[in-house]
């Protein structure tokens, strides 16, 4: 998710010693750019994050600056200050945002980054291919707390180096498991999940214990199959013959991706089916099929 990056480069200056002030949208009334809760860090040379842009942000910008340049002086900031998103500004949102300023303290991220993680949506990614690898780049930057699982133990290219374990994004999480199915027996409940290993054969393994899982838990509320048409077909059809019903195959997603997006370029399948995981934690997805 950009937000726990983001609070890793603030981390990252107040470690080398800089001061920053932070900038959060506390409510807001009508038509606004962004939601109660969005916020920036804003630094001497840099800024972090964003409320909304526009000149919203530029005059909050501009005021957090000059505090930061008289050095951030106790009582200075102005604390919440209600903004009228009017002609004023130039803003034609006609809506009314409070920001609120405060120096940016270490205590203050953890409580942004808490927030964050616990509204995150967890997916079961099964796959570790270049399209699995394409997609973990997407999803990590969106809300969702990814498990990306392989059957092949150096597949992400982790070995024993604690470096790499250590430069993971707190929403990403490597999986090695053999064999590769038993892995959605561990999968967080309400998982959408995402099928898309090296073979047909531990897809096929894979889709099998999702709806295994469906009908004990009923907790994986997406569940989605890389591959053709045809593939759906073959697998659909050995489905039935091992007792699954109509009901139960239809909720499978295959293909995966939203309709109209031509390519098979890992990176265009991935946005696809980013765009997809989007519209349904949203509510929005259509029937699965």
């Amino acid at each position: 998710m950009a937000i726990l990056a983001d609070i890793a480069l603030c981390r990252a200056r107040l470690a080398q010693g800089e001061t920053g002030c932070l900038v959060r949208v506390a409510g807001t009334r009508g038509s606004a750019p962004r939601r109660a809760g969005a916020w920036m860090a804003v630094f001497a040379q840099a800024l972090v994050g964003t409320i909304g842009g526009g000149r919203l942000e530029y005059e909050a910008l501009i005021e957090a600056r000059a505090w930061l340049a008289q050095g951030a002086p106790a009582g200075a900031l102005p604390g919440t200050r209600d903004v009228p998103l009017g002609p004023s500004l130039g803003q034609c949102c006609g809506g009314r945002v409070a920001l609120a300023f405060e120096p940016l303290a270490l205590a203050r991220l953890s409580e942004l980054e808490q927030a964050a993680l616990a509204v995150l949506v967890p997916v079961g990614l099964f796959g570790g291919g270049h399209v699995g690898r394409a997609l973990v780049d997407v999803l990590v930057g969106l809300p969702f707390d990814v498990h990306w699982m392989d059957s092949r133990d150096d597949v992400f290219g982790l070995s024993a180096a604690d470096a790499a374990v250590a430069a993971m994004p707190p929403n990403l999480h490597c999986e090695f498991s053999d064999p590769v199915e038993a892995g959605v027996g561990h999968l967080p409940p309400g998982s959408h999940v995402l099928v898309m290993s090296y073979s047909h054969a531990e897809d096929f393994e894979v889709v099998m214990a999702c709806l295994d899982r469906r009908r004990r838990r009923a907790d994986l509320p997406f569940v989605g199959l890389i591959g053709s048409r045809s593939k759906w077909a073959t697998f659909a059809g050995r489905l039935r013959r091992r007792g699954y019903s109509e009901e139960e195959i239809a909720g499978v997603t295959c293909p995966i991706g939203v309709a109209g997006i031509q390519g098979k370029e890992p990176e265009v399948i991935a946005v696809a089916v980013a765009a997809q995981l989007l519209q349904a934690i949203s509510g929005s997805v259509p029937p699965a099929g």
